[in-house]
């Protein structure tokens, strides 16, 4: 029993993010002291499954507790415990909790919080008192996809439970007033130190907790989508000052609604705070009486709305084409007959609109609505992101479009049912400029989720992502790209061939001895590379060491690669730019020393990206080299500066809405895999070596590129592990830290309005946390115009 519960630790463990060197000696004193590994349980409640047994992957289908704890004593004891666990959220609420029951049920238990840290390391301390009946086990607060390992609990002397908890409140107050987040409400003091070192404890926790957790969607809405009756008042003074007041038509087609949310989907219409619109519904031969009867009695009731009938049931493309006939406004939006908008939806429209006169096609963000009428799953979408788009239709609900474009397109298409509104959004995009197309950064449609919906499953309207991917087909013909299926139902992937012949790709590898990842790096490319024509620069910046040296004789050897010296200090922009200068290729392709290749066709994917006239620079999806996410594209103002989407997730996890798996637009992409047009890279001049010598050269390249008016695309096809700086250590000296944050101020200053709103984020994300969480505190933004919280909207 013993040695299987040594093995069970050590598996734990290795899992568990590495403690720094300080740690580890002050952890080595701690387990002098005596205590006691605790024999538990974990028993699975009712809704959770396990999906994947050998990665510990399940899956909650809600927010109710999820495991009992099952002691393996007959009583659990009273006294201080430790707990070490590994646990990755992929979806949902990312709060894990201990909730323990004294006998009166689980609505009046003690909950205590688990912070687990970016990377899921779970480490925390917690105090059992007696009476404890039942102990429950909480991964995360809402529904969705985990992987943890097995918990391993030790019961701990109070000196063991003093140490670490001091530790801890100590290195969280040190980080905050690093961080200057030493507001009222977190801040930890001496005297709480000195006095309460629990309290002090808990709040920390609380805080961590907070940070790496982000806030359940339910506080989300209550604090920043709830309208007050002054808000209603506000939009309606707001409304007669607008100086167009479009009349915006919804197309609604109709066939066997429930009935009850039919009534809530014509209710939410008329609850509009914006009163220029009209409903043109086309009842497609509904067999239900009932259909009839509730249609008819809303059109008597309110004028704006007209109904349609049909005598032979064609659909729901012949339906929208019947209820767009009848439509009289400026803009048509499309709703379902069992979906909801908010009273707000149609203002912020007609204010967008108003905005941007020109606009053709504005979309908003939107989530899902259940049975019980509880909404879930926001999708806080970006702007306009075209290569996203021809991974999934991001446009999708609520799409308000220029009435005379659907015209003039034909309408809806008959044998594109269940896509045709992505069928819709393709054609118009296509036909107008990219700036007309707007997004609201709110969520002003709420997608019905039930048995038989699209929204509940994909897997319900299977037609629907094959019309999808013939819709995608026919629109990437014109740009001589080719229409996949993506990783997930109801996603695509666009793939652009490369030239005929092959453009030559001049990969330029700056190195400093470590040939043990070199040797890796080089080897990778040579023997997966299935892409014909390429070039290999090694750049040999003052290496010395012998081993090194006779690596660089061997590579002589190969007509592929050619081997530049760089004999000046280490400056990394300075590097690669004296190596473009010596490229024969038409691409230049940075490659980082410390990465290797994992999918042989990389070098093909980003090559047609590269030479797409409107792409910039096309970067790859980097993993750790324990298949985590490192790198799935870059965000502005993410954890300062910028950062890397979906940082530590998991290899095979979707991430928000797809987009760790999806081809898309970021802002920028790291330079330790990055392809882009030599020609266009000396235009843009090349990467900064004076201001930029070492960090964030790639982010302001690609920012220089989006000033240009091209785009940079995220080619998650691409895939490569790195292994992240090896040869040039950490930024451990006191030199380095300046210059670093000499880096930090000038990016700081040359792109603070960039970096305050990243349009390919979304305002309600929050920018203290890389996985898409949802923001406490939405920002003003002034890309957007108007801020985002309602009770300051007009």
């Amino acid at each position: 029993m013993k040695t299987s519960n040594r093995q069970l630790k050590r598996s734990v463990q290795e899992k568990l993010l590495p403690l720094p060197w300080w740690a580890r000696f002050l952890e080595s004193l701690l387990l002098l002291l005596p205590r006691k590994l605790i024999s538990i349980n974990l028993q699975p409640e009712l809704d959770i499954k396990l999906i994947d047994p050998d990665r510990g992957e399940w899956e909650a289908m809600s927010a109710d507790l999820q495991f009992s704890v099952k002691w393996g004593a007959p009583t659990v004891r009273s006294g201080w415990y430790y707990l070490e666990a590994a646990l990755t959220r992929h979806t949902g609420n990312k709060a894990a909790k201990l909730h323990v029951d004294f006998g009166d049920g689980v609505g009046k238990a003690v909950h205590i919080p688990i912070p687990s840290n970016r990377r899921g390391s779970i480490r925390e301390v917690f105090y059992l008192p007696k009476g404890v009946s039942a102990l429950f086990w909480s991964p995360c607060q809402s529904a969705g996809r985990f992987t943890q390992s097995p918990l391993i609990i030790h019961r701990i002397t109070w000196v063991e439970s003093y140490c670490r908890r001091l530790g801890r409140v100590l290195f969280d107050r040190n980080r905050q007033s690093q961080r200057h987040l030493l507001d009222d409400s977190t801040k930890i003091t001496w005297p709480d130190i000195l006095l309460n070192l629990q309290s002090a404890y808990l709040r920390g926790a609380e805080t961590r907790l907070t940070r790496y957790a982000g806030i359940d969607y339910e506080d989300f809405i209550r604090l920043n989508d709830t309208l007050t009756e002054a808000d209603k008042q506000s939009i309606a003074k707001q409304i007669p000052s607008l100086p167009n007041k479009p009349l915006i038509s919804i197309v609604m087609p109709v066939f066997n609604p429930p009935a009850d949310y039919l009534r809530q989907a014509l209710d939410s219409v008329i609850a509009q705070l914006y009163p220029h619109w009209e409903l043109c519904i086309a009842d497609d031969a509904s067999t239900e009486p009932e259909a009839r009867q509730i249609l008819e009695h809303y059109r008597q009731t309110d004028s704006r709305i007209r109904v349609s009938y049909r005598n032979i049931n064609g659909h729901i493309c012949r339906a929208s084409n019947t209820a767009l006939e009848m439509a009289a406004g400026e803009f048509i939006a499309l709703m379902d007959q069992d979906d909801l908008i908010p009273p707000h939806a149609l203002y912020h429209v007609a204010v967008e609109i108003n905005r941007f006169p020109d606009a053709d096609l504005v979309y908003t963000d939107e989530d899902k609505i259940d049975e019980t009428g509880g909404r879930y799953d926001p999708y806080f979408k970006s702007d306009w992101n075209p290569d996203l788009f021809y991974s999934q239709n991001m446009v999708s609900h609520l799409g308000v479009y220029r009435a005379r474009l659907v015209r003039e397109l034909g309408g809806f298409r008959p044998g594109f049912e269940g896509s045709q509104d992505y069928d819709l959004a393709l054609r118009c995009a296509s036909r107008i400029s990219p700036g007309n197309i707007r997004h609201i950064p709110r969520v002003l449609y709420h997608w019905r989720a039930h048995v038989a919906s699209t929204a509940l499953t994909l897997d319900n309207k299977d037609y629907a992502h094959q019309a999808g991917l013939r819709a995608l087909t026919e629109h990437l013909l014109t740009l001589g790209a080719i229409a996949e299926d993506g990783p997930y139902r109801g996603t695509y992937h666009a793939r652009f061939p490369i030239p005929t012949p092959a453009p030559l790709v001049s990969l330029i590898i700056p190195t400093r001895d470590r040939v043990d990842i070199l040797r890796v790096c080089i080897e990778s490319i040579r023997s997966t590379t299935l892409y014909p024509n390429w070039e290999i620069l090694l750049v040999n910046n003052q290496s010395r060491e012998p081993a090194t040296l006779a690596y660089f004789e061997e590579m002589k050897r190969d007509p592929r690669i050619r081997l530049l010296n760089y004999d000046a200090p280490f400056n990394y922009s300075a590097i690669n730019n004296f190596a473009a200068g010596e490229a024969r290729g038409e691409i230049l392709g940075f490659i980082n020393n410390d990465v290797e290749v994992i999918a042989k066709g990389w070098l093909e994917e980003m090559v047609g990206h590269a030479v797409r006239p409107d792409i910039g620079a096309v970067g790859a999806r980097l993993l750790y080299p324990d298949g985590r996410v490192q790198h799935a594209g870059v965000i502005l103002g993410v954890g300062g500066v910028a950062n890397h989407a979906h940082l530590y997730l998991d290899q095979d996890a979707p991430g928000y809405f797809g987009r760790a798996r999806l081809t898309q637009n970021f802002s920028a992409v790291t330079g330790a895999c990055l392809l882009i047009r030599k020609e266009l890279f000396v235009e843009v001049g090349m990467l900064d070596e004076v201001n930029l010598p070492v960090a964030f050269n790639d982010v302001d390249l690609c920012l220089r590129i989006r000033r240009f008016g091209l785009r940079n695309v995220y080619c998650p096809q691409a895939e490569l592990y790195h292994h992240e700086s090896l040869s040039r250590g950490a930024e451990d000296t006191s030199a380095k830290r300046a210059r670093a944050k000499q880096e930090i101020r000038y990016m700081e200053n040359t792109w603070s309005s960039y970096l305050s709103c990243d349009p390919y984020y979304n305002p309600n994300l929050a920018t203290k946390k890389l996985d898409f969480s949802v923001s406490a505190q939405p920002v003003h933004s002034s890309h957007h115009g108007y801020p985002l919280q309602i009770a300051r909207s007009v």
